[in-house]
């Protein structure tokens, strides 16, 4: 039977001797070699597997050469990087000497869905932490809000333009503000100390809450009805934080609205949200304004208010006509 030489290789993100079974069957039953020693190397020693043992003086291929001819199976546990340079070595090897052993990659772990976050949450740590980025450490949650708003912004530009290329450019640089705001509150007193695992909990349990037509059996009749449950469970999330803060316990429709945000998309979630309440409020007459400005917003929230009867998103309509005009001007300009 032609020797073997298997190169291990596992995921640098989950947890040593975390593998799958045809690996820990590989590894109990021949001899492991690693170019260094390692959390996998110590997991495999202490479950029982074969000791791991660095290779000889000689290269690392010629004692693995060696342990398969005599043993069948040689094992390598790959570094992080696979140890590509070895591969391609005992490629060749054996390339101009056929029979000789064959080589095998085997994955004993995969990376899970999502782990480049964990990389992400590393590579942040080390830039806030001592011997960081000077630039990064100095700032604060009010230092960073307006690139919280400019990253947002471009990704909505990027949607808007079609361009999913830059939007996945664009949706990092908003992740960066995410996970850079959960490492500084990492360094607030004790008592009001959070990071980016409490954020994470905090928006698995709210999609599990709001969503219990699929975690929790809720039947439903269509995308009013979940609509329907989102903002009932939202409305009581809303009125149990106002009893637990001793605000009281008669939530208003107008609770939880970003009053920062553009006027026009402000608009169309206050008159949403009235009318899901059922309130009848008359919209402000224009000609009974004051003044001039008043006048102006009161058209303003008028024509909001036919768009969304209309069934038209009026942030949408004039974010359209200004970026056209935009390019007109352009046109213009370089004629």
């Amino acid at each position: 039977m032609t020797a073997r030489i298997v190169l291990l290789v596992t995921s640098p993100r989950l947890p040593a001797g975390l593998l799958t079974a045809q690996a820990w069957d590989v590894v109990r039953r021949f001899p492991v070699f690693a170019g260094a020693d390692s959390e996998l190397a110590t997991a495999i020693r202490v479950a029982g597997g074969s000791p791991v043992t660095a290779p000889a003086p000689e290269p690392a291929e010629e004692t693995l050469l060696a342990a398969a001819a005599e043993h069948g199976t040689a094992v390598w546990l790959a570094g992080p990087a696979g140890d590509a340079d070895l591969a391609r070595r005992l490629g060749l090897r054996l390339a101009r000497e056929p029979g000789l052993a064959e080589l095998e990659l085997m994955y004993g772990s995969w990376d899970p869905p999502g782990a480049r976050l964990l990389d992400a949450v590393e590579v942040i740590d080390r830039l806030v932490s001592p011997g960081g980025d000077p630039w990064k450490r100095q700032q604060t949650h009010d230092s960073l809000a307006r690139y919280l708003l400019e990253e947002s912004y471009e990704a909505y530009d990027a949607i808007a333009a079609g361009d999913l290329t830059a939007l996945r450019d664009e949706l990092g640089d908003v992740l960066l503000q995410v996970v850079l705001h959960a490492r500084l509150a990492q360094e607030l007193p004790d008592g009001e100390r959070w990071d980016v695992d409490d954020v994470a909990g905090g928006l698995v349990a709210k999609m599990i809450r709001r969503n219990p037509h699929v975690f929790a059996g809720a039947q439903v009749d269509g995308i009013d009805d979940i609509v329907d449950n989102w903002e009932r469970i939202k409305a009581a999330e809303r009125a149990a934080s106002g009893a637990a803060s001793g605000v009281g316990d008669r939530p208003s429709p107008m609770d939880g609205i970003v009053l920062a945000q553009p006027a026009l998309s402000l608009a169309d979630k206050v008159l949403q949200r009235v009318g899901r309440a059922g309130i009848d409020v008359p919209l402000p007459e224009p000609g009974a304004a004051p003044d001039p400005s008043t006048r102006l917003g009161a058209n303003l929230l008028a024509l909001v208010a036919q768009a969304r009867a209309e069934g038209l998103d009026a942030e949408g309509a004039l974010r359209r006509v200004a970026v056209a005009y935009v390019a007109a001007v352009r046109a213009a300009a370089s004629d």
